[in-house]
């Protein structure tokens, strides 16, 4: 089954979520697979990272879950081909207080990406750092998860609460939610202790583990703030090296996965 909507989630905050989240999805559309990235995030780092400040956002992820605005008209284009978003602002602070009494409350992301999502090769969800209802929704809408881990001392601490989570989810909710894939972030390799935890990693979560790991680099702390994906902001970086290698890996698991 080619899983193609996939959420990118860890309720730990600076894990390198947002930057697999804007920097995998240009990765893939540089190989020209139409890609639907979705900011579930309220603070927006992701629609800022390709170049849309949520202040200049009129329709956003919230009108579209709260059916104010049909998702269709809330998509923007970006600077790379093939790469559209669905942008976010702070209203999506208010989206949990007003789903949480409603019935299917955790089904409304899914609900709005059924007409769409046959558009697009993959749609991927940056989560919110947090195991609340917006991730909750991109769960249950989502064929797989990716979870970024990065490679420092307190790496797995959490890990169990997302596990419980996801298991959660497919026990109740979306029983072909599955895990894509774990993905090494922030790996500095003058560190003994980067290389034990990638080894520790490997160990315990094997096939799941991308053998892509993401070094840590300076151009992906840089081009968040200039609007724009590693890939347009310094093409040749080891972190845009990086990106293209893990879209490769996707690209050949899917046809492995189809044959």
């Amino acid at each position: 089954m080619l899983r193609k909507i996939i959420a990118i989630a860890n309720q730990k905050g600076g894990v390198g979520k947002t930057t697999t989240a804007v920097n995998l999805s240009a990765s893939l559309a540089a190989a020209e697979k139409k890609i639907l990235l979705i900011d579930m995030d309220p603070q927006a780092n992701a629609s800022s990272g390709l170049g849309y400040r949520s202040e200049d956002i009129e329709a956003s992820l919230y009108e579209a879950i709260t059916e104010s605005a049909p998702l269709s008209d809330v998509i923007k284009q970006t600077d790379i081909p093939y790469l559209e978003l669905v942008p976010s602002n702070i209203n999506l602070v208010g989206c949990e207080l007003e789903l949480v009494n409603l019935p299917s409350r955790e089904h409304y992301l899914k609900k709005i990406l059924e007409p769409i999502k046959k558009d697009y090769d993959y749609i991927f969800i940056d989560c919110p750092p947090s195991l609340g209802l917006l991730t909750l929704n991109a769960l249950t809408a989502a064929d797989g998860v990716i979870i970024p881990l990065q490679t420092e001392y307190y790496a797995m601490e959490g890990i169990n609460r997302l596990l419980n989570t996801i298991k959660h989810v497919k026990n109740k909710l979306n029983p072909n939610l599955v895990i894509t894939g774990i993905l090494l972030t922030m790996y500095d390799s003058r560190l003994n202790l980067a290389k034990q935890i990638v080894e520790d990693v490997k160990k315990f979560f094997t096939d799941l583990v991308y053998q892509t790991v993401i070094y840590r680099n300076i151009t992906l702390c840089e081009a968040p703030s200039h609007g724009k994906p590693v890939l347009l902001y310094d093409a040749v970086s080891k972190g845009a090296e990086n990106y293209m290698s893990l879209a490769r890996e996707m690209l050949s698991d899917e046809i492995q996965t189809t044959r």
